[in-house]
């Protein structure tokens, strides 16, 4: 046996509690980034799930719908404001809906650093309060500013606002339908498990930035995530998103259906489901799904208001992109001067890189008016990762106006279910619909009005295709489908698809609806 002095056994640990020191020290000189949101995730995994508390000062949880919208953000104790930056952010306060706190932090070059709850930074209004006793509250979400319509005023650009909830702006739009960071069971579980982000790191702009960035850390029951946001704000403001997420091992429950980059919206009635006692033609944030899977394909399934919940999907070997899109820009369309809807965005999802096979799951729930949001869209990997094992995701959201996505060769621009005046029996009606679909775009524009286009139409097992013809619309110089299916079993739904072909071309999206059972 080898002894060691005690003077070199004392070097040598001298020597291991330097490089200890000299580890720790450049790990707290590194930068803050995707990778640190990471770890922080990765660590939530070895720790039970705790929920997040639920309890508001007496004063402020008493207070209703109208007191808390009474508190606002003193907009010129805004971050970054005193250091005349592009970007602002405020913060969004806790009460009623919003009860669980988060953390927010900014990064600069001196590293991370938490921005506590100032009751100074707030104007309670009319409210009578006691914030000085609360302590530090904590946040319910951020928003960030930017002169996005006028170099003159900082505009909202974007919020994220309970659960994992964000919604971003382009230039002349107002708010509509929303996006999520993820969503666990919306269909197909035992219930709907919604994670929230419980912390946030704004990265502090340069003095000429043209796009801001955020980390999110996100926490559910059965999973963890990190996140990035970078936020390029325009006509047309684009959201990359980076994610890395966990699922826990030892969860309560396996996941059934894992929502990834999901989009949240309402659609009350439009043109293909007009309400006859409402003076408004429509009424929706999206009144469509538009997707474009890996073999090039564009389906267009027109939005409803069910009766009862329904879940479909398309399955894809790829995707290439996909959205909740608000096509219809006319305000005659609405003619809703307080809600303006045709201003509210369309959502672009568009996968950077390979997400493999998988579905696009389209859930509409029944509303009783445009206060709730009952549509949800996302899509589905084919296979999970192990518990404890990453699932890396790359994606942009183009949240859209009136230039927006579209199929190359022509699109539909409307669709309307009914019937003009008919010959036929009451009783033969009521088993039928009549749908009556406008397509344009350039496939279509080239064409004389003589050219023999043809309506492709199919239907599943419980429907029989009746009628199925194209021909010229001269009012909109557009092409014009109309469509008529028998139902089998009324009680049941019936999808049909249809598209426009000439000779062996195929010259539209292709038209994928369900009619909803009786």
């Amino acid at each position: 046996m080898r002894f060691v002095p005690a003077a070199a056994r004392a070097l040598r640990r001298a020597v291991v509690l330097l490089a200890c020191a000299a580890g720790a020290a450049a790990a707290e000189r590194a930068p803050f980034d995707f990778e640190s949101v990471a770890r922080l995730a990765r660590a939530r995994l070895q720790e039970p799930y705790q929920a997040p508390a639920r309890t508001l000062p007496p004063d402020l949880q008493a207070l209703d719908y109208d007191g808390v919208r009474d508190i606002r953000f003193r907009p010129p104790r805004a971050l970054w404001r005193d250091a005349n930056l592009p970007f602002e952010a405020m913060f969004f306060h806790l009460g009623l809906y919003q009860r669980e706190p988060v953390r927010i932090h900014e990064i600069s070059a001196a590293g991370p650093r938490p921005l506590p709850y100032n009751r100074a930074d707030f104007d309670f209004g009319r409210n009578r309060l006691r914030p000085e006793s609360w302590g530090d509250l904590g946040f319910a979400g951020l928003r960030l500013h930017y002169p996005l319509n006028t170099p003159a005023y900082k505009d909202e650009l974007v919020a994220f606002l309970g659960a994992s909830y964000f919604r971003a702006l382009g230039a002349g739009q107002q708010y509509g339908l929303s996006a999520r960071g993820l969503a666990i069971d919306a269909s197909g579980g035992a219930g709907e498990e919604f994670p929230r982000f419980t912390e946030f790191w704004l990265q502090r702009p340069a003095a000429d930035a043209r796009q801001v960035t955020l980390f999110a850390l996100l926490d559910s029951p059965r999973a963890t995530g990190a996140y990035q946001f970078e936020i390029v704000p325009g006509p047309q403001t684009v959201t990359r998103v980076r994610a890395r997420l966990f699922l826990r091992p030892g969860a309560p429950r396996p996941i059934a259906t894992l929502g990834v980059a999901p989009l949240t919206s309402m659609f009350f009635f439009g043109e293909n489901q007009p309400r006859r006692s409402d003076f408004r033609p429509e009424v929706h944030d999206s009144d469509g799904l538009l997707v474009e899977g890996g073999d090039g394909e564009w389906i267009w399934r027109p939005l409803q208001n069910p009766a009862r919940p329904i879940a479909t999907s398309f399955a894809l070997n790829g995707l290439r992109g996909f959205g909740l899109m608000q096509r219809d820009r006319a305000f005659a369309s609405y003619e809703d001067l307080e809600a303006r809807y045709e201003r509210r965005p369309s959502a672009w999802v568009r996968p950077l890189g390979d997400w493999g096979a998988g579905r696009v799951e389209l859930l509409q729930l029944p509303t009783p008016d445009e206060t709730h949001d009952n549509v949800v869209a996302y899509w589905v990997p084919a296979k999970l990762p192990a518990p404890g094992e990453p699932l890396d995701l790359a994606y942009e959201i183009a949240w859209q106006g009136d230039a927006q996505q579209r199929p190359p060769g022509s699109w539909v621009t409307q669709s309307r279910r009914g019937f003009g005046y008919s010959r036929l029996e009451p009783q033969a009606l009521a088993q039928q619909v009549q749908y009556v679909l406008d397509f344009k775009g350039p496939a279509l524009d080239a064409l004389p009005a003589a050219a023999p286009v043809r309506a492709v139409v199919s239907a599943d097992a419980n429907g029989r295709v009746l009628e199925q013809v194209a021909y010229r619309n001269p009012a909109s110089d557009s092409w014009r489908m109309t469509l008529r299916v028998q139902r089998i079993d009324p009680a049941q739904p019936v999808e049909v698809r249809a598209f426009l072909q000439l000779d062996n071309h195929i010259l539209s999206e292709t038209w994928s609806n369900i009619i909803l059972p009786e």
